[in-house]
C-alpha cells in the first residue's frame, strides 16, 4: 500500500509539473497569457491537492482535504465575480461547518477503516466545555470510551488502571482547548493523530515490548487545541 500511495504521489506532483511547465510554454509562445490564468485559476491548485490527499488516504484523512477544497472553491468563486465580499466572509462560516460536518461522519469512517479495535466500552465518557476537569480511572479492566473538550482543559489520569484483555481503545477531541493523558510506562501507545491547526504530541515513554502490559489505542483530533499524551 505504501509502495502505491509513492508511486501515486510521484504521478500527481509530475502531472502538476508538466502543467505548469506547459502553461508558461504557451505563454512563451504567445499562445496563452499564463499571468491572468494563474491570477484567476490558482485556488483549482488547492482543490486538486486536496482531492488527491483526500483519496490517497483511502478516506482516512478528511478534514484537512476538505477545508482545503473549501477555500479552493471559495477563492476561485471570488476570483470569477461570482462572490463580492471578502473572503473571510465566507471561509469562516464555511470552514466551521466542514468541522461540524466531519465531527459527525468521522465515526463512520473510522469503522470502515478498521485500523483500530473497536471501542469496547464507556468507562470513559467525558464532556467539559468552558470550565477546567481531572479523572483518575482505577479500573483494572478498562475499556475504552471517549473524552472531549471544547474551550476548556482537561486532565485524564489512567496510570492507575488496567487494560481488560490487553487493549483498549480512547477517542480523544479537543476544540480550542487542551487535554492532558497521562499512560502507565508499561502500556504501549498507538496514536492516530488529526491535528487541524492545533498539536497532538505523544511524549509517552514506554517500556521494551517484551516489558508492556497491554496496547491503548488513541483516536486524538486537536482543532485549534492541543493534546498531549505523557507518562
Amino acid at each position: 500500500m505504501s509502495r502505491v500511495r509513492e508511486n501515486s504521489g510521484r504521478i500527481f506532483w509530475g502531472l502538476m509539473l508538466i502543467v505548469i511547465g506547459g502553461l508558461f510554454l504557451l505563454d512563451t509562445l504567445h499562445k496563452a497569457d499564463a499571468g491572468h490564468i494563474l491570477h484567476v485559476y490558482w485556488p483549482v491548485i488547492l482543490i486538486v491537492i486536496g482531492l488527491w490527499i483526500l483519496f490517497s488516504s483511502g478516506l482516512r484523512n478528511t478534514l484537512s482535504p476538505l477545508v482545503l477544497v473549501s477555500v479552493g472553491v471559495i477563492f476561485l468563486l471570488i476570483n470569477l465575480d461570482i462572490f463580492h465580499h471578502n473572503v473571510w466572509d465566507y471561509a469562516w462560516p464555511l470552514i466551521i461547518v466542514v468541522v461540524g460536518l466531519w465531527l459527525i461522519i468521522r465515526p463512520g469512517f473510522h469503522r470502515a477503516q478498521g485500523k483500530f479495535p473497536e471501542i469496547k466500552g464507556d468507562d470513559l465518557d467525558a464532556v467539559n466545555i468552558f470550565s477546567g476537569l481531572k479523572r483518575t480511572i482505577t479500573s483494572q479492566k478498562f475499556r475504552g470510551g471517549r473524552a472531549t473538550v471544547i474551550f476548556g482543559g482537561m486532565e485524564l489520569d489512567l496510570t492507575q488502571a488496567g487494560l481488560e484483555g490487553g487493549q483498549a481503545t480512547i477517542d480523544l477531541t479537543a476544540i480550542f482547548g487542551g487535554l492532558d493523558v497521562w499512560v502507565p510506562k508499561e502500556w504501549k501507545v498507538v496514536v492516530d493523530a488529526t491535528p487541524i491547526l492545533g498539536g497532538v504530541d505523544d511524549k509517552h515513554r514506554s517500556v521494551p515490548d517484551s516489558e508492556t502490559k497491554g496496547t491503548l489505542y488513541i483516536k486524538a483530533t486537536a482543532i485549534f487545541g492541543g493534546i498531549d499524551i505523557k507518562n
